[in-house]
């Protein structure tokens, strides 16, 4: 009996409090400070890092791509083969009539000023040039790694991953609003910039668990010269 009382007077300590709980590990003292654990959410609105300092709204260089996560993306999606395409060697060849890559790339408009800089309107600064576009523009046959869609969120582009790339001919004013080269003045000519939508498989890296899917961009297409009523 007395056995008996003492066997439970020892559970009961246990359960009370009186002993430490098993293997040694320290009762948590409650009311104390607790560990709080933190969260890290992402603002698809923010700008990301590599183009903090641009007013382009997409990055050709990207230090934070996550590629790590694409691969995995890209392993689990089975629908991936049907989602992709590309044509990786684009060129002038292809997409410009009449012009050729080698002349395409050899356009310089080092000595474009925008308008006539001597004592006339029509001296030979607004007038000559070697060959290329009425408007002066910088074109490169690219592979944007991140960039904003048309609902104003950044998303990451797959691009130079595994051996999978999205190509996209992007044609930029080098001087928006500027006078046309080789139109008189009267004209009141000016470079406007035009946009094309482009689909492009994308990832969100605020949401990985959307896996890879097509988004929506605009992106610089041509700069063209506009003559205003």
């Amino acid at each position: 009996m007395a056995l008996a009382l003492s066997v439970f007077l020892a559970c009961a300590g246990v359960v009370l409090g009186s002993h430490p709980p098993p293997y040694g590990h320290p009762r948590p003292a409650y009311g104390h400070h607790q560990p709080s654990y933190k969260h890290s959410y992402c603002d698809p609105t923010a700008t990301p890092t590599c183009a903090v300092n641009s007013t382009l709204n997409y990055c050709l260089e990207d230090e934070e791509y996550p590629e790590y996560e694409i691969k995995g993306a890209i392993s689990a999606d089975h629908l991936f083969a049907k989602k992709y395409a590309d044509i990786p060697d684009q060129s002038a060849d292809d997409l410009v009539d009449m012009v050729t890559k080698a002349q395409e790339e050899a356009f310089d408009y080092s000595y474009y000023t925008g308008a006539s800089t001597g004592d006339s309107p029509y001296d030979a600064t607004h007038w000559g040039g070697p060959e290329g576009y009425i408007c002066p523009s910088d074109v490169a046959y690219a592979r944007p790694r991140r960039a904003q869609n048309v609902e104003g969120k950044w998303r990451v582009i797959v691009n130079d991953v595994h051996y999978y790339t999205q190509t996209a001919r992007l044609e930029t004013c080098l001087f928006p609003e500027a006078a046309c080269r080789a139109l008189a003045p009267c004209y009141k000519s000016h470079c406007t910039q035009k946009y094309v939508y482009h689909r492009l498989l994308s990832f969100d890296p605020c949401d990985a668990y959307k896996g890879l899917f097509i988004d929506i961009y605009k992106l610089p297409s041509a700069c063209s010269c506009h003559v205003p009523a």
